[in-house]
């Protein structure tokens, strides 16, 4: 029975509270926290953790590559990504797949969802496939009407692996898709939409439960009476409380004023954090080839570009980063804002032992340094990452 003691550290709970106290892990979960008697401690790995903060590991919901890796590029991208994350804090991670209806295509889906389980260094509860099922368009989206048969043949090809597909509500022959999603207990996202209330209220109504980079490729209806303003899918989604909404917080995708704005709609409950990240995300600013026709140019200040055309494609946004700046935007209490990277999703995803510290949760940590950089991630109980010294 192997047994790891974290000591003398700030636990962040969730939503919670933020203590002083130890952690101990036993066989992959957390048995207990806060004072632990000696009679506990013996055998155990003991890790020195100087009243640095223990927060659950993060979990992105949204990311289509980091460094040098893209998760659509097959296995071997999966893992090499894979192999990345924990410098980041991230623990558990939806790798996201924008669909390229092409020949072959189905096949390395089926190829990628295979590779899942070979994957340790980080949780992959599935696959999140963007679309294809779209009304706008994105860097490299398709946009295609709603189709029990092409979606009978992705949910095949992920072989029960699928999580979250992002959808339109405003897509022709949706209601259908959103409905046969929840039948798989797959999770709907909404996204890339013109729609207006009725449309987003209508997806809402058969099954959709959340809108990912929100703001983002979400436009307002056409103005038809001048001086009224047009109410559609973003207003329909606030005003909701069955859904919750995601942010890339970057500084660049949305303006912390509009973050700020969601949580007084939706509560620190309702909000999480996505870094949507794209190839070189967690580099050095410059210009990186993707597999989809462009290369994107990388920087913490311009997010990723297309590299000639210079729209957004994605994010350079790393997780860790993105608690950082959530963290010196928002007026809560750092356990509330600790949630939306950790608790929210877990909850978005039904993983009910993630983003916790609890008894009984799984052992997904991070231990951060002042700086709010990883010093050390542990997947299961395992450390997958432990900071170099100077």
């Amino acid at each position: 029975m192997s047994s790891l003691l974290i000591r003398n550290v700030r636990l962040v709970e969730p939503g919670k509270s933020i203590s002083r106290g130890d952690l101990l892990v036993r066989d992959g979960r957390i048995v207990a926290s806060g004072s632990i008697g000696a009679e506990a401690q013996v055998g155990a790995v003991v890790v020195e953790g100087a009243e640095r903060l223990l927060t659950p590991g993060l979990i992105d919901v949204h990311t289509h590559g980091i460094m040098h890796s893209l998760y659509e590029s097959g296995p071997d991208g999966l893992r090499a990504a894979a192999r990345e994350l924990g410098r980041f804090g991230v623990t558990t991670v939806l790798p996201t797949i924008v669909p390229q209806i092409r020949e072959g295509w189905l096949k390395l889906l089926g190829e990628i969802a295979d590779a899942i389980p070979s994957v340790r260094e980080v949780n992959i509860p599935g696959l999140h496939v963007e679309g294809p099922f779209m009304a706008v368009g994105g860097a490299a989206c398709p946009t295609l009407p709603g189709d029990l048969e092409l979606l009978e043949r992705i949910l095949s090809a992920c072989a029960g692996r699928l999580a979250v597909m992002s959808v339109s509500p405003d897509t022709p022959n949706i209601l259908p898709v959103i409905r046969r999603l929840r039948q798989e207990k797959v999770t709907v996202f909404l996204t890339h939409t013109r729609a207006g209330v009725e449309q987003t209220e209508a997806a809402l109504d058969v099954g959709a439960v959340h809108a990912t980079h929100f703001y983002d490729v979400f436009y307002a209806p056409a103005e038809t009476d001048p001086g009224v303003r047009p109410v559609g899918a973003v207003e329909a989604i606030l005003a909701d409380p069955r859904a919750s909404v995601d942010f890339i917080a970057d500084g660049v995708h949305v303006h912390p004023t509009a973050i700020r704005a969601a949580v007084a709609a939706k509560t620190w409950a309702g909000v999480i954090l996505i870094t949507d990240s794209n190839i070189g995300a967690g580099l050095p600013a410059g210009i990186y080839d993707t597999l989809l026709g462009y290369q994107v140019k990388v920087s913490p200040k311009d997010a990723a570009r297309h590299a000639t055309k210079n729209f957004l494609a994605g994010s350079a946004l790393t997780m860790d980063r993105g608690m950082a700046n959530l963290l010196r935007w928002l007026k809560l209490p750092p356990e509330q804002i600790w949630g939306m990277g950790t608790l929210n999703p877990a909850r978005l995803l039904g993983l009910d032992r993630k983003g916790r510290l609890e008894p009984g949760a799984d052992a997904d940590l991070v231990l951060w340094d002042e700086d709010l950089t990883t010093a050390r991630t542990w997947v299961n109980g395992i450390s997958i990452y432990e900071k170099k010294s100077a």
